[in-house]
């Protein structure tokens, strides 16, 4: 009788463990999918920044090319005035124009290097907030991994509570709903 006993025990611990390690299963499956779909979106992002810092880095090259050749225009017209103002009134008035068409562009171009920069930190919010995604989900993985060792339903719970909590900041992102917090990217650098 004492065997069939400790055979029924065993069996409803076994039933136990399994249950745990199927749920522990199927959260893990769950996370690492919804990792993946962050990590393309978040690659995605990555090059939409890319192309924006290198539009807003070619907008200021293009402004200091309008500077430079301004300078130039500026200490062209200074000789002329100098050497014959009088001789020289329409090439005058026309460095003038140029000087003054150059000062135009300079204003248009910065303002769309300015664009650039800030369509860069906009879509930079977004990055952040998938790499701290993946970072919770990371953890729970990892987490999740201890708990199916070390059958402990309190760390099974503890994990997926981190990796809901990562999974509501990753779909907040796709959603473009800033949830960016500062002093966690400050942290984190």
């Amino acid at each position: 009788m004492a065997e069939i006993d400790e055979a029924i025990q065993e069996q409803v611990e076994h039933a136990a463990k399994n249950k745990l390690n199927s749920m522990i299963a199927v959260m893990v499956a769950i996370t690492a999918t919804f990792m993946a779909l962050c990590n393309v979106k978040d690659g995605n992002i990555v090059q939409a920044m890319s192309q924006a810092q290198a539009n807003a880095l070619n907008s200021w090259s293009y402004f200091e090319a309008k500077s430079t050749k301004q300078a130039i225009a500026e200490n062209t017209l200074s000789v002329l005035k100098l050497q014959s103002p009088v001789v020289n009134t329409e090439v005058i008035k026309n460095y003038e124009a140029t000087i003054a068409r150059y000062e135009k562009e300079k204003e248009a171009i910065k303002a769309e290097a300015q664009g650039f920069q800030k369509q860069y930190d906009n879509i930079n919010l977004f990055d952040d907030q998938f790499d701290m995604t993946d970072a919770l989900l990371t953890i729970s993985i990892a987490m999740l991994g201890v708990a199916s060792l070390t059958q402990k339903k309190w760390l099974f719970y503890f994990a997926s509570a981190v990796s809901c909590t990562g999974i509501f900041l990753g779909l907040a992102a796709f959603m473009k709903i800033s949830l960016h917090s500062d002093f966690v990217s400050k942290i984190l650098g």
